[in-house]
């Protein structure tokens, strides 16, 4: 072995125990209770030894909005974070990831500067459906499309008709369609954002606006026996149609994401821009509700939709939620987040692995990654989940200091971050690049 880490605690596929896992280039070798070799780790008794975590939502930005994120910020924030794997979407980068040589422009930024492994979404895009099948060859692990403004100009998004066309596409490639689904009719009709009441921008994305579009992705995905996925789901009111879809037979799968597990709309302040993203928190009951479809199996994962921008473009200064950039950033902060929460409620430490490493790996396809078992990458992370931290936005590696947590107090600290074996020090570089 290349390396033998003992623990007292780890979370492997048939639970918690503890034991001792041994690494041999790179790959998890064995997983036994006792093993011993020249080179070891012991874990300490507060210590918990996890899979590294897979984030298949992150907006990296890189190349064209570098300035927002970058593949080295993003991917040491990820580190930190627990998070060994990321996919990086395919805006807000310019140029958006919607042809083979926007993919190639994207991994020449990449290649060498990732702590982590990154693989890629491609673009569904109006007039680039000619594009999708060459995009699936060169190794994408799927298609994002929105159903309204995608918030920049270079990504446009679909009509209905469009996204059946692309549905139709997908299914002979049997490739997965990732939808922004909120409705533009209705968000159209809504009361526009404006000013600082948070109450005013909640009532500019009504829930009926994602239920409406996520109803007709279920319609479109049965009718042309297409894979589809939810993203970033906010309101609990669209669970019941997704099981029912799913009871049918239709390939459907959906996610949600740490700020609305643990942030409430009752606790964000009047020109806290910080909280804004789209689809927005809502009310606490809500989110109870939302916890319960992970439990029932309904939502697969919870992913970060990592969202950063410039200082600037949040509007700190007014508190404009009708002019400031909406997305969370908060790819380091993921796992203490959803595990604060989870502990809270009851919910072992186990279901938060399976939400955050397991089932984001098997959405994706890859079989090499999201668990501690043999045969599997040397992706690891160490959480003291006793440990509290006290967050510092200036203190995080993401490249912007604006933190929807920042001075909140998160139990479960992430300690040490190992991928294929090599620990994740900030020093050198060691990530790479992912096909399907």
């Amino acid at each position: 072995m290349d390396l033998i880490i003992r623990a007292p605690r780890m979370v492997t596929p048939d639970g918690e125990r503890s034991g001792a896992v041994g690494i041999r280039d790179g790959v998890i070798a064995d997983v036994a209770d006792e093993l011993d070799g020249p080179v070891f780790i012991d874990l300490a008794d507060d210590e918990v030894l996890l899979p590294g975590l897979v984030d298949t939502h992150v907006h990296v930005n890189d190349p064209g909005r570098a300035e927002w994120e970058g593949f080295a910020t993003a991917t040491r924030a990820a580190a930190a974070g627990g998070v060994t794997t990321i996919v990086d979407m395919p805006l807000n980068s310019v140029p958006p990831t919607v042809d083979v040589p926007a993919l190639d422009i994207k991994r020449a930024t990449a290649f060498g500067n990732t702590y982590v492994d990154v693989g890629f979404w491609g673009g569904a895009v109006p007039g680039n459906l000619p594009e999708l099948r060459p995009l699936h060859t060169a190794g994408v692990f799927g298609f994002k499309c929105f159903l309204l403004h995608s918030g920049v100009e270079e990504f446009g998004h679909l009509s209905t008709g469009e996204l059946a066309a692309a549905l139709a596409t997908l299914r002979d490639l049997d490739a997965l369609m990732i939808v922004h689904a909120e409705d533009p009719t209705l968000i159209d009709h809504a009361p526009a954002p404006h000013g600082r009441a948070y109450a005013d921008f909640l009532a500019s994305r009504p829930p009926d606006a994602e239920h409406r579009a996520i109803a007709t992705v279920i319609d479109l995905a049965r009718r042309h026996h297409a894979r589809v996925h939810i993203l970033h789901l906010s309101s609990a009111g669209a669970l019941p149609m997704i099981a029912a879809a799913r009871r049918d037979g239709v390939a459907v799968t959906v996610e949600t994401c740490p700020h609305y597990l643990t942030l409430t709309a009752e606790e964000v302040p009047d020109g806290a821009t910080q909280f804004k993203c789209c689809p927005p928190i809502r009310g606490a009951a809500n989110q109870d509700l939302l916890w319960q479809g992970l439990a029932d199996g309904v939502i697969d994962c919870v992913v970060s939709d990592h969202s950063p921008c410039t200082p600037d473009l949040k509007r700190l200064e007014t508190g404009d939620f009708g002019q400031a950039w909406g997305g969370i950033a908060g790819l380091q902060l993921g796992l203490p987040a959803v595990w604060t929460a989870a502990r809270k409620r009851g919910v072992p430490l186990t279901e938060v692995v399976r939400w955050m490493s397991t089932a984001p790996a098997a959405l994706v396809g890859l079989t090499g990654k999201g668990a501690i078992e043999v045969g599997r990458d040397a992706d690891l992370c160490v959480l003291a989940p006793a440990a509290e931290l006290t967050v510092d936005a200036a203190k995080l590696f993401h490249r912007n200091a604006v933190s929807a947590y920042h001075g909140r107090t998160l139990t479960g600290v992430v300690r040490r971050t190992w991928l294929r074996g090599r620990e994740v020090t900030g020093e050198v570089p060691h990530g790479k690049l992912l096909e399907r």
